[in-house]
């Protein structure tokens, strides 16, 4: 991908040349017997609320240390890197505005990319290509071309490229995938994800001056240029197609990932989408209510129901995040556990697990240390967004698409491929 140069937008020349002059990251303090037992040395990307959790996870692992946090927002990377250097860990991370900085350090061996969902593929196919192991936030791409080009740049580089689908490796749904797999209610044919929320309406935004602490052009990065408005940030992106994926990309991946593990499909032969922006007139873009179907071969499907903007009823009780559906009997996915059903609807049996991020970490170190299988490498993590992309491609173009199953791609409809993929700032384009 060739590039343009970093350039400090909106930063000061002090504030610049000081965030320059500081990205020499520190020698390796801690080895263990020898470089083999090296720690591993973290470099993060996005220090919002999931970057800065996955920093402190990596910075607390005995395996691995955070040296280098980017933020577009200076002061938000300053603060993650100070509350890091409180840790028992040690040592305070370098802080930069730009993650360009840290590819070029040989050092670093580990790229967390926690950034807006434009920018997942292009920097993690930025990191592959200077020889940096990826661990990268859902969705892993902002559209299906995106997600191809991850696949051909980890094979290019052998780079071990895990997606934050964090449920691949709890354990208790491992104990669940495994129960289906082993015909706990016989041959699973359908599958049902859900997701509930309250969401407040994102208002009319204005265009004005950017905030004067953000670096709003490498904010945007590979996405044509937009001025700010000011209902962008932090979190509404989401919700604009050019940045973002709606709920079926920020939260329906983790599900629907479930789904398509559980029933053992690949890609779909056809996708159904209706909903819309039905709470609120507002600014909002994606659908805040949206029921997504994707037929399989095999005679097997997948259902999305989202509701950005309502709860459940008491009445109705607190539905299953996973259903799954067989010849002889259901199989419910709640958190980090499962219930059995018979065909009668009666329990059989239950299990549970751990939660959180340790496991999912800790699968990569093994994966990058040991050649373990990824939990959720970039081949099976891109098929699963998929699904997504073209969940949120039928509902844009209004009508039901026909997919080849080899590779997900959508057949005789000119206007729904025109979605594969985007336009990008010039200069910008990802290139394996």
């Amino acid at each position: 991908m060739a590039l343009p140069d970093p350039k400090p937008t909106v930063l000061t020349r002090r504030r610049w040349l000081s965030a320059a002059a500081a990205t020499t990251i520190s020698a390796p303090t801690i080895l263990r017997g020898g470089p083999t037992e090296q720690r591993l040395r973290v470099a993060v990307m996005g220090l919002g609320g999931r970057g800065t959790a996955l920093a402190t996870r990596f910075h607390s692992m005995p395996q691995t240390e955070v040296v280098a946090v980017a933020d577009v927002d200076l002061e938000r990377a300053g603060r993650a890197a100070e509350s890091l250097g409180r840790l028992p860990a040690g040592k305070t991370p370098t802080v930069l505005a730009d993650f360009r900085r840290f590819l070029d350090d040989r050092s670093v061996d580990i790229v967390i990319v926690a950034t807006c969902n434009h920018w997942h593929a292009p920097a993690a196919i930025l990191a592959c290509q200077a020889g940096k192991h990826v661990y990268v936030e859902k969705p892993c791409s902002h559209n299906p071309w995106e997600g191809e080009m991850m696949v051909a740049a980890a094979r290019k580089h052998d780079r071990r490229v895990q997606m934050g689908n964090q449920r691949r490796s709890w354990s208790g749904i491992r104990k669940a995938i495994a129960e289906l797999q082993e015909g706990a209610i016989g041959r699973p044919y359908l599958a049902q994800a859900f997701y509930t929320n309250q969401r407040p309406s994102i208002g009319r935004g204005k265009e004005g001056p950017m905030p004067p602490k953000l670096d709003w052009d490498l904010w945007q990065g590979p996405a044509p240029r937009r001025p700010f408005r000011t209902n962008y940030l932090h979190y509404n992106w989401h919700w604009f197609w050019h940045w973002g994926n709606g709920e079926l990309g920020n939260n329906g991946i983790h599900f629907l990932d479930l789904c398509r593990w559980g029933l053992g499909v690949g890609h779909p032969v056809r996708v159904d989408s209706t909903g819309g922006r039905y709470r609120y007139e507002d600014d909002q873009e994606t659908p805040d209510t949206q029921v997504a179907t994707f037929s399989f071969e095999g005679r097997r499907t997948i259902t999305w129901q989202g509701l950005s903007c309502n709860r459940l009823p008491e009445a109705a009780g607190r539905r299953a995040d996973v259903l799954f559906f067989g010849e002889t009997g259901s199989l419910a996915i709640s958190g980090s556990g499962y219930t059995v059903f018979d065909a009668a609807g009666k329990e059989v049996r239950s299990g549970t697990g751990d939660g959180g991020d340790n496991t999912h970490t800790e699968n990569l170190v093994a994966a990058i240390r040991d050649g373990v299988p990824l939990s959720s490498g970039i081949d099976e993590a891109h098929v699963s967004t998929l699904i997504c992309h073209l969940g949120n491609i039928s509902q844009r173009v209004g009508r039901s698409l026909r997919c080849n199953p080899a590779d997900g791609h959508i057949l005789d409809d000119d206007e729904a491929m025109r979605h594969w993929k985007r336009e990008y700032e010039p200069g910008w384009e990802p290139a394996v």
